[in-house]
């Protein structure tokens, strides 16, 4: 297949490029600007493109099989501070890509899409969502290190799924775990749809590599077409 990874130097997007090519794909990497990138792996290519602008990923999409965006205001594996606060200045920025991202597509019907977004618009319980509840929210930040104005980034990855699920176009959303961090490849890890997987502790995670795997597998064998999906242990 030739798969093209929008945030291809980001935490998950750039393990998604090395689980993709270690099984034989054709990899086209973008970033924002590839020009200073000197990765020059066989089967791979890089070039700049911004996600934010419907014509600029129309121009990249001729010749893809699938295109997986882990679109970020940022670059949270440099900098993740900046990427955090960047998210907070401008939360509308999620959904704003995902708009882009299905005007892309208008042109390219047959492309396939997979958005990385956020773990705040699973169902927690039947029916509850932790982003439709500040106290829910603000919990799991604290639990995570985050300050909780970035709540309004986890409801701008929730519009941004919103979004795509207004569309006839062949996406599918992944919701990463809720603790989600660079670790090991196992290839071991339950999927979900609408709510969190969950470990024996009740906990919520998964490695950024095995995400890649769960991201690679859905490009490879679709389950999830116009539906969002989940991992866990």
């Amino acid at each position: 297949m030739h798969i093209g990874v929008i945030g291809a130097t980001g935490t998950i997007g750039s393990r998604v490029v090395t689980e993709a090519l270690r099984r034989g794909h054709r990899v086209t990497a973008f970033s924002r600007d590839a020009s200073a990138i000197t990765d020059q792996r066989e089967n791979l290519s890089w070039a700049s493109v911004d996600a934010l602008d419907a014509a600029s990923v129309a121009a990249v999409l001729p010749g893809l099989d699938v295109l997986i965006s882990g679109f970020q205001p940022g670059n949270a594996a440099k900098d993740f501070a900046d990427t955090v606060q960047r998210s907070i200045a401008d939360p509308t920025v999620y959904a704003a890509a995902a708009r882009a991202l299905l005007k892309a597509l208008e042109s390219h019907p047959r492309t396939r899409l997979i958005v990385i977004g956020g773990a705040g618009s699973l169902e927690i319980e039947p029916g509850v969502v932790r982003a439709d509840h500040e106290e829910l929210i603000h919990a799991s930040l604290d639990e995570l290190g985050l300050p909780r104005q970035y709540a309004a980034a986890v409801r701008g990855h929730r519009e941004a799924l919103n979004v795509l699920r207004t569309s006839n176009r062949l996406w599918t959303y992944f919701s990463p775990a809720e603790q989600i961090a660079p670790g090991e490849r196992t290839g071991r890890f339950r999927i979900g749809g609408d709510q969190p997987v969950l470990n024996a502790d009740g906990l919520s995670r998964i490695s950024a590599e095995d995400a890649a795997v769960a991201l690679v597998d859905e490009a490879e064998l679709p389950r999830f077409v116009q539906r969002r999906f989940t991992v866990g242990y």
